[in-house]
């Protein structure tokens, strides 16, 4: 089996839905950070471009984002859907690919715009169809479809596991003092790209405080727990990172940022989603023989506070090493994108600490769970 490596990759700032990127179609705003990162690293052999996308137009969306950025034709570029795990997904397959010994050099990643998601309905020859209304919301399990169904996810695991919002106010806070230290201190110079003269992350709240988490009220109907306070907002982004060979490295003389150890994923209870990131992070320690303490940086994916809970409740020693510079609360959560953002992230927060060896997690819709250890060189 091959090494996979790092060499680096971009993202863009993170836009709110119908906010900066409102009028950008996913396959645009992701095809300005693969231009970029093409640039950036001087890329000439390209044997694959993956790309997850949740909410996008479909038919292979990545070869149009590809061809968008003007790729080469012949460069063989696909989509990957595992929801909110899309972006993980992809550059696991990616690596997968280069341990294999078919490719040298792959960017892999992901993308999307709530902004200009599709307006979808069943057909009529369709079970569920109704009527002609749309959703935007898939159907992630059977026998039920909700548009809120993540938010009742959530609602229901924080009942399940005893969460007061009061716990969950503290990762809320944490979240978006954090992300805020990032940006005064300029952290994310070197992996983010401007698009259409955006200029930060749009969500992070420099005044968020307890006043205001007290204010904000419930989303759901007669909900006890999920606020749009502790759960992440709905996002535009993109965000790609550069997977090579050991073999591409030493004939372009390149030092990596870090090195793919392995991956994995999980299934869980669809209606308990959150739960797939503690299940995929302690899937990945065992398959490695780690304990929590070897790891020196975690990065989850903290689409909802419930997420931040239940890591501090089953890590309790690591919360230091946990998402430092803040999280998806803070930033938002562009769900084809999140994994790469994420990954981004821990490459510069284990540079940022001195850290060896870092962990990338994210939990998916429908019950699923991912996560990637990495080293850093």
């Amino acid at each position: 089996m091959n090494n996979v490596y790092i060499l680096g990759g971009l993202r863009s700032y993170i836009g709110i839905c119908n906010g900066i990127y409102k009028h950008i179609p996913a396959e645009i705003l992701g095809a300005q950070v693969l231009k970029k990162i093409v640039q950036k690293y001087k890329l000439n052999t390209i044997d694959y471009i993956i790309g997850g996308n949740g909410v996008g137009a479909g038919g292979n969306i990545t070869r149009l984002m590809a061809l968008e950025a003007g790729m080469d034709n012949s460069i063989p570029a696909f989509t990957v859907d595992m929801q909110c795990c899309s972006g993980l997904a992809s550059i696991s397959v990616g690596a997968d690919k280069i341990k294999a010994g078919n490719a040298d050099l792959i960017i892999a990643g992901g993308f999307e715009s709530n902004s200009t998601q599709p307006r979808r309905s069943y057909n009529p020859n369709h079970p569920d169809y109704k009527d002609d209304t749309y959703y935007s919301s898939a159907k992630f399990m059977p026998h039920i479809h909700r548009e809120n169904i993540m938010l009742e996810g959530a609602e229901l695991t924080a009942q399940k596991e005893h969460i007061t919002k009061e716990e969950m106010d503290f990762w809320v806070l944490r979240s978006h003092k954090l992300a805020l230290e990032a940006r005064i201190n300029n952290y994310f110079k070197d992996i983010t790209v401007s698009i259409n003269n955006s200029k930060k992350d749009d969500g992070i709240r420099p005044r968020m405080s307890q006043k205001l988490l007290d204010k904000v009220p419930k989303i759901l109907p007669n909900g006890k727990f999920i606020t749009a306070a502790n759960a992440c907002l709905i996002n535009d982004g993109a965000a790609f990172v550069v997977l090579c060979s050991e073999k591409y490295l030493n004939e372009h003389h390149l030092k990596p940022m870090a090195k793919i150890i392995n991956s994995c994923d999980c299934g869980v209870e669809p209606m308990l989603s959150p739960k797939g990131a503690i299940a995929s992070l302690n899937k990945i320690l065992q398959k490695n023989d780690l304990k929590p303490n070897d790891i020196d940086i975690f990065e989850i994916n903290e689409a909802f506070a419930v997420i931040d809970v239940l890591f501090a409740r089953n890590f309790k020693n690591c919360i230091d090493r946990y998402n430092i510079f803040g999280g998806a609360l803070a930033y938002g959560h562009p769900y084809g994108a999140s994994g790469a953002i994420i990954l981004l992230h821990l490459l510069t927060a284990l540079n940022l600490r001195n850290g060896k060896l870092g962990c990338a997690t994210i939990a998916g819709a429908g019950g699923l769970g991912s996560s990637m250890l990495i080293e850093r060189i």
